[in-house]
């Protein structure tokens, strides 16, 4: 099963409000929010054996990408979101 089926309502819903890209990065945004938490978690149980206040070397690596990655799609969001402003009022100025 894809995303696309498991994510229907989200995709839907959020596609509906803020376009189809905006709409679908909202989505992945939450995907990576809730993988970041799960991970988080896991962190707390497989703690550094050099640094037992933080996570293994492996699961910081794995959480400073998917930090980055949530980075990379909220600009790209704020990006389409001036976008789409910049258009609307280029067309009220052209009226």
């Amino acid at each position: 099963m894809s995303v696309f089926d498991e994510k229907r309502t989200e995709l839907e819903r959020h596609e509906f409000m803020m376009g189809l890209e905006r709409g679908r990065l909202a989505v992945a945004l939450d995907l990576l929010t809730d993988s970041l938490i799960m991970v988080g978690q896991h962190g707390v149980y497989c703690a550094s054996s050099r640094n037992p206040a933080k996570p293994a070397l492996d699961l910081q690596a794995v959480l400073a990408g998917m930090e980055g990655a949530k980075a990379l799609i909220q600009s790209v969001m704020e990006e389409l979101r001036k976008s789409r402003e910049q258009e609307k009022g280029n067309t009220h100025l052209s009226d």
